[in-house]
């Protein structure tokens, strides 16, 4: 069940306080739980994950996190897949990976889950897009539709199965269709 607590603090305040499971997110000076992810989110989530890294492991061109926490602009959401192009993943003076991104990331990935509100989850990849992210989906595995959006355009719903989903330029040689998606869930 989504909890939403009734407390008002500060973004500084929320990113000091211990992790929740599963994930909290602080969205208008309230803190959001997450639901629970279920087994064709996980699927979906997964293997988006394993498809992208395995593109980019070689290229560096990117990297994809599940469940990364993403704080700017006022908000710290967690989306269900971010990609970060390599140059954008916070490192530290060593080159290691840093666990604070402080920057909306350059693709993110939402899979509704059957308790979340698609009208939420739409405001954070707005939020996204806003504030510099090149793409969002919206993946629904109970419609098996995707609701792309890109900045300054028009969403665009995505529903046959050969259809090929549009990805962010800086990783054009991956070629996905909504069928490649939710193929996964078959098993």
């Amino acid at each position: 069940m989504v909890q939403t607590l009734i407390k008002t603090i500060s973004l500084d305040e929320f990113l000091q306080l211990p992790e929740t499971k599963p994930a909290s997110e602080y969205i208008d000076g309230k803190i959001i739980q997450k639901p629970m992810p279920q087994a064709k989110h996980s699927r979906i989530q997964g293997e988006l994950v394993s498809t992208i890294n395995f593109l980019t492991k070689t290229t560096k061109k990117a990297l994809a996190f599940p469940e990364l926490r993403c704080g700017f602009a006022g908000r710290a959401i967690v989306p269900d897949v971010v990609v970060l192009k390599y140059e954008n993943i916070p490192r530290d003076d060593e080159g290691n990976l840093q666990n604070v991104v402080s920057q909306a990331p350059d693709w993110t990935i939402e899979i509704l889950s059957p308790e979340q509100q698609s009208m939420k989850v739409t405001n954070n990849i707005l939020h996204c897009l806003n504030h510099g992210c090149n793409l969002g989906w919206l993946i629904d595995p109970e419609s098996k539709t995707i609701l792309i959006f890109q900045p300054q355009k028009q969403p665009i719903f995505m529903e046959n199965e050969e259809d090929l989903l549009i990805v962010p330029e800086f990783l054009s040689e991956l070629k996905l269709t909504l069928g490649d998606i939710f193929g996964w869930l078959k098993i």
